[in-house]
């Protein structure tokens, strides 16, 4: 227990950097400050755009707003670079970064991976990360891996931080964060696509959009504990709804014709091409 509240008192003394204000940079520092595991004076928020400063200092009141330029100071023990991929080695070609011996990293750059990022900063003590979407509300998922040299009081901090924003689980394999792009970072974006194309169909049968919407996400939401407190398959789940000769299986059987199983399957893979593509 005092092992485990030491690595809690160093999270709270710890001086962040989160390089990239954009809704996921930013979702990450509301996380740390709401559970209270940095000190607001303890963050810094570098931006692209002079523009964001006001707005920046208003949501986050006694952290330091900086703007990205040659002249900038990163003076904290945790990097965060939540770029865009392809701005990241524009990034680095305008901008010369120099980075302590024991300041730590983390990258949630889809696709670049831990040896390029240790090349473009001439830097080793890397973490990548591939977080999703639901961190802003403290109930994404990320997966993880970390540069050899990481101990493990500092995979321990990091673990607790990425923690703050949901879940996060330790990939010991780096190749796999190509498949967790893929499937959770990208992931909710599915979803949304067929939970429109439900709403739509609920107005398209004379059901108002208000209405539409209220139904598909009720049984979106319930659909999802189901899942997550029942002992049955998703098989089993499917079986329970639909029964032979019904109205579910006559639209089981158009999305079977359709081969949307197999359809959702190549959008995936197509995905981790994507991320894989990126990295070169």
């Amino acid at each position: 227990l005092k092992f485990f509240n030491g690595i809690s008192n160093s999270i709270k003394t710890m001086k962040i950097t989160i390089l990239g204000a954009g809704k996921m940079g930013i979702s990450f520092a509301k996380s740390f400050l709401k559970y209270e595991l940095i000190r607001p004076e303890n963050l810094q928020l570098i931006t692209r755009k002079k523009s964001n400063i006001p707005r920046l200092t208003e949501e986050f009141p006694g952290s330091k707003i900086s703007v990205i330029d040659e002249d900038i100071i990163i003076d904290s023990d945790l990097v965060i670079i939540a770029v865009k991929p392809q701005d990241f080695q524009l990034l680095t070609e305008n901008i010369s970064f120099q980075f302590k011996e024991d300041q730590m990293i983390v990258s949630i750059m889809a696709g670049i991976k831990i040896k390029q990022i240790q090349q473009f900063l001439n830097h080793k003590k890397v973490v990548r990360a591939m977080p999703n979407s639901p961190t802003l509300l403290g109930m994404g998922i990320t997966g993880y891996s970390v540069a050899e040299g990481i101990s493990f009081n500092e995979l321990m901090s990091i673990e607790r931080l990425l923690n703050a924003t949901g879940r996060s689980i330790y990939l010991e394999d780096e190749d796999l964060l190509d498949s967790v792009t893929a499937l959770s970072g990208s992931g909710p974006a599915y979803f949304y696509y067929i939970v429109d194309a439900m709403i739509k169909a609920g107005v398209e049968m004379g059901i108002d959009e208000n209405l539409s919407k209220l139904f598909v996400k009720q049984t979106m939401l319930g659909a999802y504990h189901l899942i997550n407190n029942s002992e049955k398959n998703l098989e089993q789940l499917i079986e329970d709804v639909a029964s032979k000769g019904g109205t579910t299986e006559a639209a089981l059987q158009v999305f079977e014709r359709n081969q949307l199983n197999e359809t959702i399957q190549k959008a995936i893979l197509a995905a981790e091409r994507r991320s894989k593509e990126l990295s070169r």
